[in-house]
């Protein structure tokens, strides 16, 4: 869209489908389903507010129930959609879309396999986003109806009863969380001492303990050595040689890089040892004339990432304004229940010594919204750099704490004092209060 833009002639190449992984077994198919199972969360803590449910004039316990058929349903609907609308604005913005495989001949031919026969594209630059696929365990392979890897989990009609998930990083605990909220019983099996290891320690702790109370059995130092079906669901064997049975079992051991069998290497592109291409800020590969942007990139997995990845290849190729890719202003979400959002410079580099910052945490139990809402988990942390009181960094944890990162990052882009902050009007009462408050806190008295 940016090379269109930029009145470049362009052509993608896609054998999969367009909107790559994010739109169409990742980021948006399961973000819809954590909506509804947040939903379902919701309205199961709505008694305290005041809501009861009524049959027949008697009050009852709310029964819900998750169907499962109903919500893969919508959520790969809406996956289609958004990938047709993708199609749809390139095929307005004059792309060229070839479906097929493509393979390098060398830095600037491109040979495409499509269902027609073999074509060769040339061009002047070659941006490669391939992305990456689910990891797998030679003892624990996928068979798409016990034990799944994420893209094969919105196969499944019934709700899973008892769900083992394999790995506790961002997508193990994100399933976890998700499917406890719908109704499954979940147990999350994490090689480290802490879930989400990592991440924020005080953000880790917090989603523990919201797991602990919600009923997900977290077996934390256990490492799944093989996971095998039995007659009625599915048998975990752990390092201790213990084993752990449930229904299904789903494997979040990381992704590797689609990069195999493209002909990098003949094309002078240089991977790492883990199979990622390796790029410099401006997205340059080691070939000339060749970009890559995104998962196959192992830079960060994040869809954000990968965009502006591409835009900066794009920019830095046709002689735009660019500026290299800065890493430490991405701010990324972890889509759990409660959210744990995360930006710039961390309390782990600060303990490090890498940088010297003050930190300020306040828990949303003090923020008059929070209690309105019935928000009990979840704080604000700001941290800001020692002596000149920069935003350098923040963690949220709460209910969309996705949407309230962006103004601590803003203010770790934009390099804002902690008093240009805490001097900005915020609505009382709100979540984003609490953003102001520990800046506030964060003021040096001169």
């Amino acid at each position: 869209m940016v090379a269109a833009a930029l009145g470049a002639q362009v052509t993608i190449i896609e054998r999969a489908g367009l909107g790559g992984s994010a739109v169409l077994t990742d980021v948006v198919p399961s973000k819809t389903l954590i909506a509804t199972a947040d939903l379902m969360t919701r309205v199961g803590e709505a008694g305290e507010l005041g809501v009861k449910f009524a049959v027949d004039g008697g009050d009852v316990a709310p029964h819900m129930r998750a169907d499962l058929g109903h919500i893969n349903d919508r959520l790969l609907s809406l996956a289609r959609e958004q990938s047709e609308d993708i199609h749809e604005a390139l095929d307005h913005a004059g792309v060229e879309i070839v479906i097929g495989s493509g393979k390098l001949v060398d830095n600037h031919t491109i040979e495409v396999l499509t269902i027609d026969g073999t074509r060769t594209v040339t061009a002047d630059a070659i941006l490669l986003a391939v992305g990456a696929h689910p990891r797998e365990l030679p003892t624990a392979k996928p068979d798409g109806e016990r034990i799944l890897n994420w893209a094969q989990l919105y196969n499944l009609e019934e709700l899973p009863e008892e769900l083992i998930v394999v790995g506790s990083g961002v997508t193990g605990a994100e399933f976890a969380s998700a499917y406890n909220g719908l109704g499954s019983k979940v147990t999350l099996i994490s090689s480290r001492d802490q879930v989400l290891p990592g991440e924020d320690t005080d953000a880790a702790a917090v989603l523990e303990d919201v797991f602990k109370r919600r009923g997900v059995r977290v077996l934390s130092r256990s490492r799944a050595n093989a996971v095998v079906r039995t007659e009625s669901g599915v048998e975990v064997t752990l390092g201790d040689g213990t084993t752990v049975t449930g229904s299904h079992c789903l494997v979040c051991v990381g992704s590797i890089p689609n990069t195999a069998g493209l002909g990098l290497e003949e094309a002078g592109v240089a991977l790492s040892e883990s199979g990622h291409i390796k790029v410099d800020g401006v997205s340059r590969t080691t070939a000339p004339n060749i970009y890559a942007a995104g998962d196959c990139t192992g830079v960060f997995a994040l869809a954000s990432v990968a965009a502006m990845q591409g835009r900066i290849a794009i920019a830095h190729f046709l002689g735009d304004s660019v500026t290299p890719i800065k890493l430490h202003q991405v701010a990324s979400n972890i889509f759990t229940s409660p959210e744990i959002a995360s930006v710039g410079v961390s309390e782990a580099d600060l303990e490090s010594g890498k940088y010297q910052g003050d930190v300020v945490m306040l828990s949303l139990l003090a923020n008059a919204r929070a209690k309105m809402r019935n928000t009990k988990d979840g704080f604000v942390k700001i941290i800001a750099r020692k002596g000149s009181g920069t935003v350098i960094g923040g963690v949220v944890v709460g209910p969309n704490a996705s949407e309230l990162i962006f103004p601590i990052a803003v203010a770790v882009t934009q390099k804002l004092h902690v008093d240009d902050v805490a001097s900005t009007f915020t609505v009382y009462p709100s979540l984003t209060g609490s953003i102001s408050e520990a800046a506030r806190r964060l003021h040096v008295h001169m």
